[in-house]
């Protein structure tokens, strides 16, 4: 038994035998939850692993390995009228550098979202998005830029944000000067709230069709939900609650399991 220890590619547990707990059937029940969903859980807890999964689930780019990847899982065998129709943006917040002003965190925010549209325009190549986005140092604009470009191809976005509250909450804990820079990037036209309420408006317009959020605590998000008040808190959800982690009969199961293989070798 192979367990998939710091890895969070679904594509990798999957395909090279790592041991994967089967959550996929709460795909249809995160369908129907709502289109912008917040879900909170503690590190480690295999958020990643469960963006990882509905990323490969959604992505048009992956229609032609659904079957290797989700054969033998729980939605494999009834899969939504959804799979595999969105184009996929993510951006993981973990990656943002916390440290110095407002403005220093600002850019490097700006800069993640630019990174990650350069990146989904060459992973979406065939649909001549390079001619038709501009990638301008403000992030929002080049946010704008790709929704309108995704929306004249016919098709829409699905966002997947890992960590959304990682650097905002680095800054949050940090020394009591410190607290003025977690003010700046939360208030009215602070870096954060400002790119939630463009995703917001993205949303208006029919170019980003749903979004799932991952992070540790709601205080972020409650800090600048006037920017994004169309987000669905779920992580309070009974259906849900054990959408990432294990349950005790798992942990019981799993722990049988490896001791009988290493009986039997």
């Amino acid at each position: 038994m192979k367990f998939p220890y710091g890895i969070s590619d679904f594509n990798a547990v999957i395909t090279e035998g790592y041991y994967y707990c089967d959550r996929t059937d709460r795909i249809p029940m995160l369908e129907n939850a709502g289109k912008y969903l917040l879900f909170i859980r503690p590190r480690r807890f295999g958020k990643s692993l469960l963006l990882s999964t509905l990323r490969h689930y959604y992505d048009a780019q992956e229609k032609d390995r659904f079957e290797a990847l989700f054969e033998g899982l729980r939605i494999g065998n009834d899969p939504t009228p959804l799979r595999n129709r969105y184009l996929i943006l993510q951006w993981d917040f973990s990656c943002v550098d916390p440290t110095g002003t407002a403005a220093d965190i600002r850019r490097a925010l700006f800069d993640h979202v630019n990174t990650c549209i350069r990146t989904f325009i060459q992973k979406y190549d065939r649909f001549g998005l390079e001619k038709m986005v501009t990638i301008h140092e403000d992030g929002l604009v080049s946010l704008r830029s790709l929704g309108a470009a995704v929306k004249k191809t016919g098709n829409q976005l699905y966002l997947l944000i890992d960590e959304y509250d990682n650097f905002a909450n680095e800054v949050m804990t940090g020394l009591r000067d410190e607290q003025n820079v977690y003010k700046a990037l939360v208030h009215e036209k602070g870096a954060l709230k400002t790119l939630f309420k463009a995703v917001k408006a993205a949303a208006g317009e029919g170019e980003i069709d749903r979004a799932f959020i991952t992070g540790v605590s709601p205080v972020v998000m409650s800090d600048i939900t006037s920017g994004f008040n169309i987000a669905k808190n779920i992580y309070l959800d009974r259906e849900l609650n054990d959408l990432c982690g294990f349950t005790e009969a798992e942990v019981i199961g799993i722990i049988e399991g490896a001791s009988k293989e290493a009986d039997d070798n």
